[in-house]
């Protein structure tokens, strides 16, 4: 056996990742996964009844990523089950945990037992090619919710970070007429470079009116009541931001606008793909932690 494993709750793409794990020869001790079909009979991994059993003979725990929705109990939707974030710390003592989205306060139960966290959203190759899922995911949203092809329409991307140079990309491959929206000088010029129309994001008003389909990135409220009066009555409103997210959602509920609401893309739209990302990056740690 390469490694030996233990994988507590997650989602699609976790269960995904316990089966790669396991092909590749590591021992894999599985807990709060119980209703996948992808982890029964699979060689090499053992289910566990306990926490305390998954993770007894292990130096290496991976959890959910995002690890908790709710910032007390972690997410285990293939379980009827619950776990505390206090009482995962508590039994993995002293071990290394490597999940997803973690917030600080779980940084600080951790402290307490003696984990050492490494939040597995942070390592920048996960982070580069999660974007192809999203991007890809954002254009299948896109295409479901109207009633029009993207050739040829409008489209406003707030933000130009990873998601947004990406998805502006192939959104510009399938003949969309694309504009970006940013603060930067740097930004300006790469989204001229790239043959994408600009405009200033805090200058965002009445031109607002031209987009068939807005894309949020922004992790902060852009689109405020104030700037939500100048959009079309049909606009598609596509906001890939964690919470609060970058739209209003009061208003855009009082205005009957149309709202998609995409949170954590590549494990809905890609979980195989998500996983081998996940799978490789998990590599590099231990990589890392054993060299």
């Amino acid at each position: 056996m390469k490694n030996k494993i233990a994988i507590i709750g997650g989602d699609l793409r976790i269960a995904k990742l316990a089966t790669m794990l396991a092909k590749e020869e590591n021992e894999i001790y599985v807990y709060g996964l119980e209703k996948s079909e992808d982890i029964k009979d699979a060689t090499n991994i053992i289910e566990c009844a306990t926490i305390k059993k998954a993770i007894e003979n292990v130096e290496i725990v991976i959890g959910p990523i995002p690890f908790s929705s709710n910032g007390n109990t972690i997410n285990m939707p293939f379980s009827d089950k619950t776990l505390t974030i206090r009482e995962m710390m508590h039994n993995i003592n002293a071990k290394i945990l490597i999940a997803g989205s973690i917030s600080p306060e779980i940084y600080e139960m951790a402290n307490d037992e003696y984990v050492e966290i490494i939040d597995i959203m942070k390592r920048e190759e996960l982070a580069v090619l999660n974007t192809i899922a999203t991007a890809e995911g954002t254009i299948q949203i896109a295409i479901e919710n109207t009633n029009r092809i993207l050739h040829g329409s409008e489209v406003l991307i707030l933000g130009f970070g990873r998601i947004g140079k990406v998805l502006a990309r192939k959104l510009a491959g399938l003949s969309v007429k694309v504009t970006c929206a940013a603060r930067k000088d740097e930004d300006f010029a790469w989204i001229e470079a790239y043959g994408h129309k600009v405009t200033n994001i805090n200058h965002l008003g009445e031109n607002l009116k031209n987009y068939d389909i807005i894309i949020n990135t922004v992790p902060h409220i852009v689109l405020t009541e104030e700037k939500l009066q100048y959009v079309k009555d049909d606009v598609l409103l596509i906001d890939l931001a964690s919470n609060p997210g970058g739209i209003d959602k009061r208003t855009v509920k009082e205005r009957n606008l149309k709202l998609v609401w995409a949170l954590s893309l590549p494990g809905r739209v890609a979980p195989t793909t998500s996983a081998e990302f996940i799978k490789n990056t998990i590599y590099n740690i231990l990589k890392e932690i054993y060299k």
